[in-house]
């Protein structure tokens, strides 16, 4: 068979250099650059790259770095390397276009450093160059389509705040780190007042914009980022308030109960009053472990059932933390 002559394996060589859409960088044992491709010379837009001089001069926003360590300890102790794109997401200067290249938009890069031996001379590095762009770009978008997913699936889509599901998970989420922590959590139960009446007389168009209106003016009293107000059902919404204290939770329903009626929002069928109102059932519980979000939620009803009993438009509660020693309260 004929020896294939080396300037042909010269001119294969140097095609499959220009021709594969990864970039390669050579460095020898005094870490200069000796060798590129043509791929690394197209997005080095503003980076001139001669033969000889050193890595770090070539590329001086790298020094120390990431890729600059994993070079010398190839070189030293022929030790391969790949870098985090996680940590290390673009430390090549390397740009799809001059446009990019204007405001330092670089490439997302994947880097592995290869140490190698060459017959005759010392070792030298291939640093081998990956666009991952299109890459990252996918997983941000599939990350953003899921946390929308999961935006819907834990918002009620009528009235835009916490659906059910968000409720009892967050609710069961705030009982165990008060049980860690040997605090208190506060739910209460938020009624409207006589809805059914109101719905069949001003129909359910108006009586949709009314639980939207009663949902923003609830949300609108909350004031800490742990706190949460969600649609229980129907009519009926519910807020958490984890180490609330039962004296600073009732404050915080009355004045709930007191935005509501500020709406001014005319109920002419209601034995209240001209104007909606609501009822608020409150519950405070230290989390023991047994039944937690059961017990909190049966308080909270509780306080309900004697606001309404007195007259509804008002703030309602037992002691949640010794009522169930208490039998046949109902």
């Amino acid at each position: 068979m004929n020896t294939m002559k080396a300037e042909t394996k010269l001119g294969i060589l140097e095609s499959v250099m220009r021709s594969v859409k990864v970039g390669a960088v050579v460095v020898d044992a005094d870490q200069r650059v000796v060798l590129w491709n043509h791929w690394v010379q197209e997005h080095a837009l503003l980076t001139p790259i001669r033969a000889g001089i050193p890595f770090a001069e070539t590329f001086p926003d790298m020094l120390n770095g990431r890729t600059h360590a994993a070079i010398r300890e190839g070189l030293s102790n022929n030790f391969p390397s790949l870098i985090s794109q996680t940590l290390n997401k673009a430390p090549f200067p390397l740009y799809w276009s001059a446009y990019d290249a204007s405001f330092n938009n670089r490439m997302q890069q994947a880097v592995q450093v290869i140490p190698f031996e060459v017959p005759g001379l010392a070792r030298h590095c291939l640093i081998q160059i990956t666009d991952v762009s299109k890459v990252v770009m996918r997983e941000k978008l599939l990350r953003e389509q899921s946390a929308t997913l999961k935006t819907m699936s834990y918002t009620d889509g009528l009235t835009g705040i916490a659906n059910r599901r968000h409720f009892d998970e967050r609710l069961s989420e705030e009982c165990a780190r008060a049980r860690r922590l040997g605090g208190v959590v506060s739910l209460f139960v938020i009624d409207i007042d006589l809805f059914k009446p109101y719905n069949d007389s001003y129909g359910h168009v108006q009586g949709d914009r009314c639980l939207r209106e009663v949902a923003t003016t609830l949300a609108g009293v909350l004031q800490r980022p742990g706190d949460l107000v969600a649609r229980y059902g129907g009519e009926e919404f519910a807020a958490i308030l984890p180490a609330t204290e039962h004296e600073g939770a009732m404050r915080m329903a009355e004045a709930m109960r007191i935005a509501i009626t500020a709406r001014a929002l005319e109920h002419r069928t209601s034995s209240v009053g001209p104007y909606l109102t609501v009822s608020i059932g409150v519950g405070t519980r230290m989390p023991n472990g047994v039944d937690d979000e059961k017990l909190l939620i049966e308080a909270t009803d509780l306080g309900l059932y004697e606001a309404k009993k007195a007259g509804r438009d008002r703030v309602g509660a037992i002691d949640a933390i010794r009522m169930f020693s208490v039998p046949n309260l109902l």
